[in-house]
């Protein structure tokens, strides 16, 4: 088996241990016989609910709405499913949201509401919060001033737990505001894809008690430099002003109807990898989960560790797999493609400067990195030099953010296709 063959493998392992069928059967709760409502949103929102559809008899009373990303779908039979806009938020995603809170609402104490949540879910909720309604004025915030305001967001390196805290006071589905809209009881399901798995930060937490304020996310803006359009920053000033509701705080008594399970994350991922590559005779080694940081920088500690191992066998002798998970940052400042695993892969390839026996594979598990149509991409110990015989500059590239079109120009992208899952990114470093 050849170093990338056995990369690729090691991610369809990982992929295939956090998907929904391996994961969410042994918490379904059982059906009741009043309403039972199915609601899900997420990269692994139609998927989870396939599987809750095979799993329960075609004699409960089972209605929902799955909102996915676009092009990430599954073929369901009594659970509607929305392909809507990600990583921006988009027209189908708002009206599938407000048909979500319209069933929501609609929920009974006598009935149970099942909400299958993952990563994603904060743009495919996305819904104007009370008083921070589109019409009105010529100045009332727009789908495109929530479109502007997280698109600066993803481009100003902040982590997820930031741009998560903008996101709930800009919507009145995250940030626990769908507890407070259910008076029926709620089996909330997660599948994690943040560094410590925090409900309140998986898909903006739409059944966790929230405890950011207004003028946490105003400071938000501030500490990463983002130019949000004035309707969203007035929006956000009233509210730290005490003239809009607050999200609802831990203690409140909706979350007293809610049990939540965190079914899978990024060790799940790491998990199903080593597996895999144990019964290929190589040892793995997990490092962790909750890597974060800029993408180029995380490069350069992995990258030491590496040449650590190669060169002097410490802290472990090859052949060998590190494995690490988590999510990085990417702060824009060029015009290229790319998302964080082939901007990490780039930098990783020019501080490894060709070192001998090191190969690399780093993805997203949801199939899509970035905005692009590739998972990840792959590198070895003549990425370099077969980048400098095509006529590539590697460092500009880098600099311009443009890392797509370095590995496309290989032929080294890894293209997978969506997933129909989510456990944040993976990383593995083979070292022979």
């Amino acid at each position: 088996m050849s170093p990338r063959e056995l990369l690729i493998g090691a991610f369809d392992a990982a992929v295939d241990a956090v998907r929904a069928e391996t994961l969410l059967p042994p918490h379904l709760p059982a059906p009741l016989r009043g309403r039972n409502i199915v609601i899900a949103a997420g990269k692994a929102a139609a998927d989870m609910a396939a599987c809750l559809e095979a799993h329960w008899p075609l004699a409960a009373n089972l209605e929902g709405l799955a909102i996915t990303r676009h092009g990430h779908g599954t073929p369901t039979v009594r659970i509607e499913v929305v392909e809507a806009g990600h990583p921006l938020p988009d027209a189908a995603g708002l009206a599938a949201a407000e048909r979500l809170l319209e069933l929501l609402q609609s929920a009974g104490p006598e009935d149970q509401v099942i909400a299958l949540l993952s990563g994603g879910g904060s743009s495919l909720l996305s819904l104007c919060s009370a008083g921070f309604q589109p019409a009105v004025s010529q100045n009332a915030p727009t789908l495109d001033d929530l479109r502007a305001v997280a698109s600066a967001l993803l481009a100003s390196g902040a982590p997820i737990a930031d741009i998560n805290c903008v996101r709930k006071h800009l919507s009145r589905s995250l940030g626990g505001q769908l507890a407070a809209a259910c008076k029926a009881p709620v089996t909330a399901l997660l599948l994690s894809d943040v560094a410590g798995d925090d409900p309140a930060v998986i898909a903006s937490g739409p059944f966790s008690a929230d405890p950011s304020t207004y003028a946490d996310a105003l400071a938000v803006l501030e500490r990463w430099n983002v130019a949000a359009p004035e309707a969203v920053r007035r929006h956000l000033q009233r509210g730290a002003a005490g003239e809009i509701a607050e999200t609802p705080k831990p203690g409140d008594a909706c979350f007293e109807r809610v049990t939540t399970h965190v079914i899978g994350n990024g060790h799940t991922l790491l998990e199903g990898a080593a597996i895999h590559l144990a019964e290929a005779g190589i040892r793995p080694i997990i490092l962790g989960d909750t890597y974060s940081g800029e993408a180029r920088e995380v490069a350069q500690v992995f990258a030491a560790l590496a040449r650590e191992i190669r060169n002097h066998n410490s802290p472990w002798t090859p052949p060998l797999v590190l494995l690490s998970g988590g999510e990085t940052s990417v702060t824009v400042k060029g015009k290229g493609r790319g998302g964080r695993n082939t901007e990490f892969l780039l930098a990783l390839s020019l501080a490894l400067d060709g070192l001998h026996g090191v190969y690399a594979v780093a993805a997203d598990s949801d199939g899509i990195d970035g905005s692009e149509d590739n998972a990840g991409a792959l590198i070895g110990p003549d990425t370099l030099i077969r980048a400098a015989e095509l006529g590539l500059a590697p460092r500009a590239l880098l600099a311009d953010n443009d890392s797509y079109q370095f590995f496309a120009a290989l032929g080294d992208l890894l293209v997978t296709g969506p997933t129909r899952t989510n456990a944040n990114d993976f990383r593995a470093i083979l070292i022979v």
